[in-house]
């Protein structure tokens, strides 16, 4: 049987597997784009950054603000809950944090569903988005919470 080499797939699995390993490892995505011109073009696309999860992001890095500037720009779910909690809670601007916070739970973003849901239900005594959780979304909130590596943004960001 012939050797068949990544850049030999089709474009659309090619930028599937970069998308799938941009989500898990954010190290790894950076060895991807270290490796060739054609693997940095690949990794540059709009659909890697909505596929980032920003919590996963090693901060030290440098290059903060642009990247989240970038996955704000394409609706990256991580970065819409972000943001949308700053502007509830920490800029009062309570209608557009929660459009934000309800754009990234409807993506799936769950740290985001449950903030939604319990905002929705503390202000206004809501609870149409209690429904949503499953059992295996409770247990992976609640891993959150006690999670200790959270990314550092400052509490008003101008730049995304």
């Amino acid at each position: 049987m012939a050797e068949m080499t990544f850049l030999d797939l089709p474009s659309e699995i090619q930028q599937l597997i970069v998308s799938c390993v941009a989500k898990n490892s954010f190290q790894d995505l950076y060895r991807l784009r270290s490796t060739c011109k054609s693997m940095r073009a690949l990794a540059d696309t709009p659909d890697v950054y909505s596929s980032f999860d920003l919590y996963k992001h090693p901060w030290w890095t440098g290059l903060r603000n642009t990247l989240l500037r970038r996955c704000y720009d394409v609706g990256n779910p991580s970065t819409l809950y972000i943001k949308g909690v700053e502007y509830f809670y920490a800029l009062q601007r309570h209608e557009e944090g929660l459009v934000l916070m309800k754009r990234a739970a409807d993506a799936g973003y769950e740290r985001a569903l449950y903030t939604y849901a319990m905002t929705r239900k503390l202000y206004w005594d809501d609870e149409e988005y209690f429904a949503s959780f499953t059992r295996e979304a409770v247990g992976t909130i609640g891993w959150l919470v006690r999670m200790d590596d959270v990314p550092w943004v400052p509490v008003v960001n101008e730049w995304f």
